[in-house]
């Protein structure tokens, strides 16, 4: 069995991107350091599936990542810029459940989340992850 995925990963998740012609920028702000399981694989999945929504309903053929690392915060941004979108696809089984679900990761983590529309147009998610003081041990 591989271990679960983390940020380490984020390079080979960009790789994959660029497979389905989408381009990703990953900037990096503050120091980064090792996080604990749950939230690394926490993390992972919340830029995950922010990315596999750009391919899906976004116009655009470029992201961008912002991880920036602060004392206390892990902020994870994913951006697009597009002014176009796809419909999205009708609720039902395997739809309409990725907003969901990283906002239930980010909450589970004790975070913030955000999505929504950005004001000089496209799409953002953002959320901020605590570093320390959250039991960090338990997988979302």
């Amino acid at each position: 069995m591989a271990p679960a995925p983390g940020l380490d990963r984020l390079p080979d998740l960009v790789t994959a991107c660029a497979a389905a012609d989408l381009a990703v920028t990953v900037t990096v702000a503050g120091d980064p350091r090792p996080l604990a399981p749950g939230l690394d694989l926490t993390a992972y999945r919340i830029v995950q599936e922010a990315l596999t929504n750009v391919t899906k309903h976004a116009g655009s053929r470029t992201a961008g990542v912002r991880l920036a690392y602060t004392p206390h915060f892990l902020t994870l941004t994913v951006t697009n810029d597009t002014t176009t979108a796809r419909p999205a696809p009708p609720p039902g089984p395997g739809h309409g459940f990725g907003l969901l679900g990283m906002r239930e990761r980010a909450l589970a983590a004790g975070g913030t989340f955000h999505a929504g529309p950005r004001p000089e147009g496209g799409f953002e998610v953002s959320c901020a992850l605590p570093l320390h003081g959250h039991d960090e041990s338990a997988a979302p």
